[in-house]
């Protein structure tokens, strides 16, 4: 799947990883796709938490070595 940006927090812990995301959405504009890879093992319950409260939509998630690569598109809440 095509991204527009993209976001490394390989060696980051929680909350860093949904931290640097929301950071980097901020900056971006609706309906722009971030692909985060994370390898803190909280984030596979942190990012779905983080999608759902925010109000953007979790593309969905796949396995990359020792990390996991979510793919996040911008959504702006009404």
């Amino acid at each position: 799947m095509e991204f527009d940006a993209e976001l490394d927090t390989r060696g980051y812990l929680c909350p860093l990883p949904v931290l640097k995301a929301r950071k980097r959405l901020h900056g971006l504009p609706s309906g722009s796709v971030l692909r985060l890879v994370a390898d803190d093992p909280a984030a596979v319950v942190d990012v779905p938490h983080f999608c759902n409260e925010s109000g953007h939509e979790l593309l969905g998630v796949e396995p990359d070595g020792d990390a996991s690569v979510y793919l996040i598109r911008k959504c702006e809440r009404t």
